[in-house]
């Protein structure tokens, strides 16, 4: 049973959060504000983060920040805040997704779904190697010249789906419909967010923009 820290203030989304989760077969653990998170995230393993912005003591950008000092875990950011600083500010501290309130409970399921999809993998592919690079999809692992890289699920599968077809450009709008769903209804530079992010884990050239196109993965390969 997957476990999801929900990390909210208010009461009638905590019942409301807690109900549908655990009747869709989760189990879940709840915060009513940032320090309480924290305390919870250092106690017991979470499977998923679900993540209030405007929280007591310690709002949700810092208890984020925190958190990624020291794990990949999944997070999902569900606020009222749908300012498109606010969101790029959440992309740039790693979540995975932003979903803004009022939100369908059904749409949110299937999003926490797909992430934690994303997050297990699958045991039927095999190691990918690119340059320095080696990408092993069924443990969710890359590294760079021996050493592990600490990426998000959403970084994983950029890199992924750029080293899976060298070469060939990808749209900001390609991305979204692949990796975000159909129901993502963003910016388009929260594709742009996750690349800079990713570049800056890698450190490398690996992936190039094409200009008034997209981004690709250069051809060559060993």
């Amino acid at each position: 049973m997957k476990s999801i820290l929900i990390v909210e203030d208010e009461p009638d989304i905590q019942e409301l959060l807690c109900a549908y989760l655990r009747d869709a077969g989760y189990k879940t653990a709840v915060a009513g504000d940032g320090v309480i998170a924290l305390t919870l995230f250092q106690s017991e393993p979470f499977d998923l983060i679900l993540l209030d912005i405007m929280l007591p003591k310690i709002d949700g950008f810092g208890v984020c920040e925190l958190i990624r000092q020291r794990s990949q875990v999944p997070i999902l950011m569900l606020t009222a805040l749908d300012g498109e600083s606010e969101q790029l500010r959440g992309f740039g501290l790693d979540i995975d997704d932003y979903v803004v309130k009022p939100f369908s409970m059904p749409v949110l399921l299937e999003k926490i779904r797909v992430i934690l999809r994303r997050s297990a993998g699958t045991e039927e592919e095999s190691c990918l190697c690119y340059r320095d690079l080696v990408i092993r999809p069924d443990a969710r692992e890359v590294e760079l010249e021996g050493r592990r890289l600490e990426l998000t699920a959403r970084e994983f599968e950029l890199l992924y789906t750029f080293l899976s077809a060298p070469g060939r450009v990808f749209t900001r709008e390609m991305l979204l419909a692949k990796l975000w769903g159909y129901d993502f209804y963003g910016d388009e530079r929260v594709v742009d967010s996750h690349i800079k992010n990713l570049r800056h884990k890698l450190n490398r050239d690996y992936i190039e923009t094409v200009r008034g196109v997209g981004y690709r993965a250069a051809k060559e390969t060993r």
